[in-house]
């Protein structure tokens, strides 16, 4: 019988045929010729025609997602550069295997149809863009954005290397980079005679004549009265080659431009100056955000062009009217196909307004041809990887900002764990950590930790799939961060005790089933010891899983409940809502009963106690016998009848350390009052 059972589950565990490429293609379309080794494809129309292509992302954009494999997404493009379909064929996201479901995911691919990849297509809000924005936003998915942004970088990567190679009649590949070794004396004059520093100078009559025939004309008032004044007095440097950017930056700002490179060595930075009337972006503009008044294309496919959040200020040999403008500095990315050294355009909308309420937005586009000689960079050479974390960590930069202070507080506070256990309001301290754990951490930054993680980082190593997914949620990389170095100084108690915002649930559920009169169940030791072992076993199924049985491994790990209570706010069909929800309601008789028996991420812990450097809880010669005091209140069960401390089931509750330098609890130290007090009777 098992045999036969073992069978099924490889027939069942066997990768499904893939299927073929004409029974994507959507009507009126037929499929045509393949056209590359990495699955482009002709889109004929019903006449026969070309009409377009047809690719799979994997083969051309293989980014791994947080399963450490890629999101295949199937594109339709027709000649002009216009999405006709995007459909999601394959991926492992663990938060839309099971958790959203794919719906949000094929919601969110459904809103490339009829958008073209001459548009700047944006995932995310439209905080200060106007409505004359040449940026389309894309309405990401709340609980899932690093996911979105992988599928959306994975969409552009593979249709622009599509469109620079059939649609432009360019091969795509390494652009070139700046060559650091490359040196040079240049000065003002030599970047404004090599034509190095570019400048666009539009007057108030010129900016009038854009508008000329409209109903936008004459809604300028200053244009009128000063028809010479400049409108537009714009300077921009490219400031890739370091020798470039040595001549018009401070010695503080081109520190800054190479702390910035160093962290992101794909991008092409780019100086705006403007003394005119312009001013570069709208008054909503909200900084390391796609500026709303400016963009960029070459090739005639649009550059994703963001705002570097540098505050610049120049060197002190550029002239004075630049010392006094508005200053700002871009970002281009190499990686999507940017070539500094060829002709680019920086594109300048300027906005009118006509009407008192609710105006009509009219704009007219000023453009900046640029590029830069090619002695400045280094011949392309060899495969560009394309991790685009950076992003990534600059959209969270305030919750990482607050997340490492707590986190520097929490440590600073455990480490003073005498002092801080003997306080008299530790509970309320605790509490109100505790709190913080589940709103800030939880609910707002969605950092609670997964076994599913772990499971990816392993199958990353062994089966080449790469680590850079990590750096998609550096919000809960840093609290991986943490958990790990409290391994090493405490064990498992810093995470299990303080950071797991599902454990923080439970620790209030059983506060509150006191508050209710509720009784208070403590196992029997024999069922308590037993019930240690669910959790080992889960990792291990889990991991077997995830190698012998990947395409279940995310619904197995559907054991966490962390996923319903936490990502998803309980807001799933009732079966996983009554799992989460009923380890909750057992919380309030069993203390911690998930995290101290079916835990599979605990269990993990549990192994990680192996780290641990130090026994970091005093002991007293008289802790176990014949003092027992500390193991019968220890809620977790984690000091033995000896007295030692168990410490790959600690949680750092910290009561034994109130009890053991508390003088009105600790047995030994109220005996030695005592003697003390007979010894000077007597």
């Amino acid at each position: 019988m098992w045999r036969l059972v073992l069978i099924l589950l490889l027939v069942l565990a066997a990768p499904l045929r893939a299927q073929p490429m004409a029974d994507h293609v959507v009507a009126p379309y037929a499929l045509g010729a393949q056209l590359t080794d990495q699955g482009v494809w002709s889109l004929l129309n019903s006449g026969g025609g070309e009409a377009g292509y047809i690719f799979e992302t994997g083969p051309l954009a293989p980014l791994p997602g947080f399963s450490g494999q890629p999101i295949n997404i199937l594109v339709m493009l027709d000649l002009q550069g216009t999405f006709i379909e995007t459909r999601l064929l394959a991926h492992h996201e663990p938060i839309f295997v099971s958790g959203l479901g794919e719906a949000p995911l094929r919601q969110f691919l459904a809103q490339y149809r009829g958008h073209s990849i001459h548009e700047a297509l944006v995932v995310g809000n439209p905080y200060g863009a106007g409505q004359g924005s040449d940026l389309v936003y894309l309405q990401g998915v709340t609980k899932a954005t690093a996911s979105v942004r992988i599928a959306h970088e994975t969409i552009l990567a593979a249709t622009l290397t599509v469109a620079r190679e059939r649609m432009q009649g360019l091969k795509a590949g390494p652009p070139p980079r700046p060559d650091p070794d490359h040196d040079e004396a240049l000065d003002w004059a030599a970047l404004r005679d090599e034509g190095l520093a570019r400048r666009l100078q539009v007057t108030n009559a010129e900016i009038e004549a854009a508008f000329a025939g409209t109903r936008w004309a004459g809604a300028d008032p200053e244009a009128r009265d000063d028809p010479q004044g400049l409108y537009l007095d714009l300077l921009a440097v490219d400031l890739g080659p370091p020798a470039i950017a040595r001549a018009v930056l401070s010695p503080d700002s081109l520190a800054e431009l190479a702390r910035q490179s160093a962290v992101a060595p794909d991008d092409e930075f780019i100086l705006l100056v403007e003394a005119g009337r312009h001013g570069l972006v709208g008054p909503d503009f909200i900084r390391n955000t796609a500026p709303d008044l400016l963009g960029a294309t070459q090739d005639g496919l649009p550059l994703a062009l963001r705002d570097a959040d540098i505050l610049a200020d120049l060197h002190p040999d550029l002239p004075d009217p630049w010392q006094e403008a508005t200053r700002m500095i871009l970002r281009l990315d190499r990686r999507l196909g940017f070539d500094p050294t060829r002709d680019w355009q920086l594109v300048l909308r300027a906005e009118r307004q006509h009407g008192m309420f609710q105006p009509e937005i009219g704009s007219t586009d000023l453009s900046l041809t640029m590029s830069l000689p090619e002695r400045f960079f280094l011949a392309p050479s060899g495969t560009v990887q394309r991790p685009a974390w950076r992003e990534a960590i600059e959209a969270r930069r305030i919750d990482l900002l607050i997340l490492g202070l707590g986190l520097a507080v929490l440590f600073a506070l455990l480490s003073a764990q005498s002092r801080l256990a003997a306080h008299r309001h530790y509970p309320a301290i605790r509490l109100s950590i505790l709190a913080g754990v589940i709103g800030f951490l939880g609910y707002w930054g969605q950092g609670q930790l997964s076994i599913v993680t772990p499971i990816a980082v392993i199958r990353g190593l062994t089966q080449g799939g790469g680590l850079a997914v990590l750096l998609y949620d550096p919000f809960s990389l840093v609290v991986w961060a943490a958990a790990i170095l409290g391994l090493v100084i405490w064990g498992r108690g810093l995470f299990c005790g303080w950071l797991c915002p599902y454990g923080a649930m439970q620790e209030f559920a059983h506060h509150a089933g006191r508050r209710l009169g509720l009784p208070d169940w403590r196992p029997a030791p024999s069922f308590a010891r037993a019930a240690l072992w669910s959790g080992p076993i889960a990792l291990a199924g889990l991991v077997a899983t995830a190698f012998l049985w990947p395409g279940h491994a995310e619904t197995l790990a559907e054991i966490e409940p962390f996923k319903t209570a936490i990502t998803t706010h309980f807001m799933r069909p009732w079966p996983y809502v009554l799992w989460a929800g009923g380890w909750l309601v057992l919380s309030m008789v069993w203390f911690k009963g998930y995290c101290r028996s079916l835990c599979p991420l605990g269990a993990l812990m549990r192994a990680g106690d192996l780290l641990r450097l130090r026994r970091w809880i005093p002991r007293r010669a008289e802790c176990g016998s014949p003092c027992q005091l500390c193991r019968v209140r220890c809620r977790y069960d984690a000091i033995a009848p000896q007295g030692q401390i168990r410490y790959s089931e600690c949680f750092q509750c910290l009561d034994c350390v109130t009890i053991h330098d508390d003088p009105r609890q600790c047995v030994p130290l109220i005996l030695a009052v005592r003697a003390k007090g007979r010894r000077r009777a007597a």
